[in-house]
């Protein structure tokens, strides 16, 4: 399964070659002492809204790992299971060794190390913010080396990215206390993936495993993290398996309500589920800097559980909700009315039915379906 959804996202991407941007450019770096070359893919219709701002993702060992974080970035977001986003790759070909170069002692970035972050946090990303239109949220993605690097930036008092996807890392020494010693202590919500492969080296695994169990044991809200260990492949062919469920474990609450999560989560809901779908947009808000519409398929969601539980009071809120979002459909128009019929004011409900010749169709609610509904309750209450 998880190999069929890795070639329907290639294969998709192969077929859809100039719908999504790249750009290559050479960097000029007066951190590094030199140029550095930058692979960058924009989302689709980047140039139809100027208005428009997206989420970066930094991609270091760009000159491998750019296309596998692109390919799943354009393929995600076409199918709005994650925002449209960025992706900027740092190529570094014959450069890891330096780029990634830490102390002995401590762990911490030395000499061409040093430089290397210094670029990344002072020069390339005010550069991208300055040239291209970017949201706040930021996600850096590496693999071995440059997996235990990008956590340097997690290190930081205000982390420079808020999410970390960290792929079979080869961890410095005293990575594994500061890593949760700072995931620990973190006041700003950060999203967290890592994952390793069972035909990694025995050190990336023992690593790997530790670092797991260290950050499962925190006890804090502010970090959502996911770890998987990989079956099958190779260390240099998880990123494949990886990078589409990191994307998925951090862009979770931005998907559309799914089966499970209506089975196990709005059902079992000992709240409205009106004021859940409210947050999960309010969330989508504050964590991503996007003010994202509100999915009729999420509306059919909370609609369905209300009339599952017979919690039809809860219709009111929905109605007016669905108003505000497609307020030339049916759609609010509907819930309202349902709110009415079921809550003794037929009347009302009658006419609020009747008003369907105004508005669009919309999700299954049609124009005769709601002049039906109005003709049963005339019918009944001889109005």
């Amino acid at each position: 399964m998880k190999k069929a959804i890795i070639f329907s996202a290639l294969l998709f991407c192969a077929l859809n070659p100039v719908d999504a941007q790249v750009k290559y450019e050479t960097f000029e770096s007066s951190k590094l002492g030199e140029t550095r070359e930058l692979k960058i893919q924009l989302p689709r219709g980047y140039n139809a809204n100027q208005e428009k701002k997206y989420p970066l993702f930094v991609v270091l060992d760009g000159d491998y790992l750019f296309e596998a974080v692109a390919g799943n970035v354009d393929y995600y977001s076409y199918w709005e299971d994650m925002p449209e986003a960025i992706v900027v790759g740092v190529n570094q070909l014959e450069k890891r060794f330096d780029d990634c170069l830490y102390s002995e002692q401590n762990s911490l970035p030395i000499e061409t190390g040093a430089a290397f972050f210094e670029f990344i946090g002072m020069e390339l990303i005010p550069y991208i913010e300055k040239t291209y239109r970017t949201e706040s949220f930021r996600v850096a993605v590496g693999h071995g080396e440059t997996a235990n690097f990008i956590n340097y930036f997690l290190l930081k008092q205000q982390p420079l990215f808020q999410g970390y996807i960290v792929i079979s890392p080869e961890l410095a020494p005293n990575m594994l206390d500061y890593i949760p010693e700072q995931l620990g202590k973190l006041e700003s919500k950060i999203f967290y993936y890592l994952a390793n492969t069972k035909n990694d080296s025995k050190s990336i695994k023992k690593t790997t495993s530790a670092l797991n169990t260290d950050i499962s044991a925190l006890n804090t809200k502010t970090v959502f993290y996911n770890f998987d260990s990989f079956e099958n492949g190779s260390h240099y062919s998880v990123p494949a398996h990886a990078i589409p469920k990191a994307i998925e474990s951090i862009f979770h609450v931005f998907q559309p309500i799914s089966k499970k999560e209506y089975k196990e989560v709005i059902l079992e809901l000992d709240e409205s589920p009106v004021a859940y779908l409210q947050e999960k947009y309010k969330m989508i808000k504050e964590l991503f800097g996007i003010e994202k519409q509100i999915l009729v398929n999420d509306f059919k969601a909370i609609s369905a559980a209300i009339e599952k539980h017979d919690d039809f009071q809860y219709y009111e809120a929905l109605g007016k909700m669905a108003r505000k979002e497609y307020p030339d459909t049916l759609l609010g128009n509907y819930y309202l009315a349902r709110f009415y019929e079921e809550t003794g004011e037929p009347k009302k409900a009658m006419r609020t039915y009747q008003s369907a010749y105004m508005l669009d169709e919309i999700a299954g609610i049609t124009k005769d379906l709601m002049l039906e509904k109005a003709d049963l309750i005339k019918a009944d209450f001889g109005y």
